[in-house]
């Protein structure tokens, strides 16, 4: 079941036999038993009106209950709740599913007993912690904030950003169980609206019990969910959100989760940082290429020394191989077993410092790194040059900005491993070539994950491998087929 609302249209999707079923005290009753955080009580008027009180107390604001809803009551006499209660959140309510997802967003609802009529009143209680730093895209120079699990302040951290009536937001509602808040962002006449109507298309598609999270979300509305390279962008930087809103690219918000998705995105998004454009434009060229470099490193330069020292010895020079022979003389395992053996103990150091806590993993994570590999080597199961060059590929993997394509790597470097072990160097160039193929046939929105270089759009190279200065990038992406082209408002 899937409920969607639109701002302008103020449209709810919901089954015709339980939206026209009535409230009724026995009904709400049976719903909230069970539930020790439930209160039903009953307030008497001056006028001798009896009203009934049904709230979730986890999920409300209990002082502002007293003074928006219980005092005004104590004063109600001839006229109705609605004139009596200043709240600017107060509703009608008629039908019996309308009313139970009230109760569960954290509103109180009221009977008025004389009247027999239902009314709501919204006090969500304001959890959630306070703006922070991010911790995932840490920048020297720039915005320290990030955003937030409170949906309301992500999207006021971005209008603060955009202050212009074109930024425009859209509300669904996801989840049979979670009913989970979604936010489409996008600014209106620079974005594309097939981009637009596609998301929207997808989103209400949705038929889940669960959507706790933003990667949740992502998984249905993505256009290759086996690809192990992903489709969207997760960030929770509010100035990244706002560039990328600019630009023609659409944002998706997710209640309860700091991270939101971006797209539609390419390949080369992933390699981009947003300290590339607060650093000088030659400094955030160099670093830009720097990242693609250290990519290629970390899923070919393993494979490149089982290729060279299981098929290609002879290309080694001979002072080199001489060191190499040194290493490798007394060990028991073929140079493939040799480096999936480090490979993966790498990644279990790697997830471990994850899951430990800050201080703690880092010092799992050098200590187990040093100790490992230096206990490897005496032990006879690696040669001291395969624990440098596991070394090195394991610090250039972590030079890509995004964590998700950290991941992808990884599982390419095994794919590439494999090949290389079998057919030498022509397997390192056959699994690029099946890379760049797989990559190809990607797209995010529809749009192609390798534009602006298939398709070619030679004026995005601006901000592609390299980043030009700001006032030579004058057009937005051309992949995008923004509605406004230009960046600058007025032409020069």
């Amino acid at each position: 079941m899937v409920w969607k609302t639109v701002k302008n249209g103020q449209k709810s999707e919901v089954s015709p036999d339980k939206a026209d079923t009535p409230i009724t005290l026995d009904a709400l009753r049976q719903a909230t038993s069970n539930m020790t955080d439930a209160e039903i009580m009953e307030r008497p008027t001056l006028d001798e009106r009896k009203m009934t009180l049904i709230y979730i107390k986890t999920l409300i604001d209990l002082e502002r209950l007293n003074e928006s809803v219980l005092e005004p009551l104590n004063r109600l006499a001839d006229n109705t709740v609605y004139e009596c209660i200043p709240a600017a959140g107060i509703t009608e309510v008629a039908g019996l599913e309308k009313a139970k997802q009230l109760l569960m967003n954290g509103s109180v609802l009221l009977h008025d007993g004389a009247a027999d009529r239902w009314w709501a009143v919204s006090l969500p209680n304001p959890l959630g912690r306070s703006i922070e730093s991010s911790e995932t895209e840490t920048i020297i120079l720039g915005p320290k904030d990030s955003f937030s699990e409170k949906l309301e302040d992500n999207i006021q951290l971005i209008r603060r950003r955009l202050p212009t009536p074109d930024l425009k937001t859209e509300q669904f509602t996801v989840g049979s169980l979670s009913k989970t808040t979604i936010v489409m962002m996008y600014m209106e006449g620079i974005i594309n609206p097939r981009h637009v109507a596609l998301a929207r298309e997808k989103i209400a598609a949705i038929d889940y019990d669960m959507i706790l999270e933003s990667s949740h979300l992502g998984y249905f509305i993505e256009d290759h969910i086996h690809s192990v390279f992903p489709q969207f962008m997760q960030t929770d930087r509010p100035d990244a959100s706002a560039y990328f809103l600019g630009t023609g690219k659409l944002v998706l918000l997710v209640s309860g989760t700091p991270f939101v998705l971006i797209a539609p995105i390419t390949f080369f998004h992933l390699f981009h940082s947003p300290e590339d454009y607060i650093n000088r434009w030659p400094v955030a060229s160099f670093l830009r290429l720097i990242r693609y470099i250290s990519f290629l490193l970390s899923i070919t330069l393993i494979p490149l020394y089982v290729a060279l020292t299981t098929h290609h010895y002879q290309m080694i020079p001979l002072q080199n191989l001489l060191v190499l022979l040194e290493s490798r003389s007394k060990l028991p395992f073929t140079p493939f077993w040799e480096a999936c053996l480090m490979l993966i103990t790498l990644e279990i150091i790697k997830e471990a410092s994850l899951r430990m806590p800050t201080k703690s993993g880092q010092t799992l994570g050098v200590i187990g790194g040093i100790v490992i590999g230096q206990a490897a080597v005496e032990a006879g199961f690696a040669s001291k040059v395969l624990i440098v060059l596991v070394g090195i590929s394991a610090i250039a993997s972590f030079m890509v900005p995004y964590y998700l394509i950290t991941k992808a790597n990884t599982m390419v470097q095994f794919v590439i491993l494999i090949l290389s072990s079998f057919l030498g160097l022509l397997g390192i160039v056959l699994g690029l070539i099946l890379m760049l193929i797989h990559l190809n046939a990607l797209s995010s929105l529809k749009q192609p994950y390798l534009a602006p270089i298939a398709p070619f759009y030679g004026r995005d190279w601006q901000d592609l491998f390299i980043r030009a200065p700001l006032p030579y990038i004058k057009t937005r992406p051309l992949f995008l087929l923004p509605l406004k082209l230009w960046r600058y408002s007025r032409r020069r």
